[in-house]
């Protein structure tokens, strides 16, 4: 059992409880602020993660030299379990079912779209910075 990577685990583990205890509060808080007929809360989890993704992995592999367990810890551990594309391929298929066509489209557009956005703009700042 010497070759279990326990600090790597560790790292995972520590951003994976930040992460989804984030994702619970940022969620609560867009329903509460912006109302439930809409995840905006998914939404808005799925773009920050999607720019931090993309910021963090450039920026320690283009501009600054860190250990690799920083990447386990905010790319694996964190957006790992901040960002939620189970729960938006869930609200997706549930307008669906409900016949709920418009909202069902915008949905996935707006995750789909400013997701990739949101990870090209923070490939770009990482390369900036």
């Amino acid at each position: 059992m010497t070759d279990f990577p326990f600090r790597d685990f560790l790292a995972i583990s520590l951003g994976a409880i930040f992460g989804a205890n984030a994702r619970y509060f940022l969620s609560r808080y867009a329903a509460k602020i912006l109302g439930p007929v809409f995840p905006y809360g998914t939404l808005i989890i799925n773009i920050l993660g999607s720019l931090i993704v993309g910021f963090f992995v450039i920026w320690t592999t283009e501009r600054v030299l860190v250990n690799p367990r920083w990447r386990l810890l905010v790319v694996v551990g964190f957006c790992g379990a901040f960002t939620t594309f189970s729960s938006y391929a869930f609200e997706t298929m549930a307008y669906f079912e409900q016949g709920q066509w418009l909202l069902m489209l915008v949905n996935f557009f707006s995750n789909n779209v400013l997701c990739l956005g949101a990870a090209l703009a923070g490939m770009a700042l990482a390369r900036v910075l």
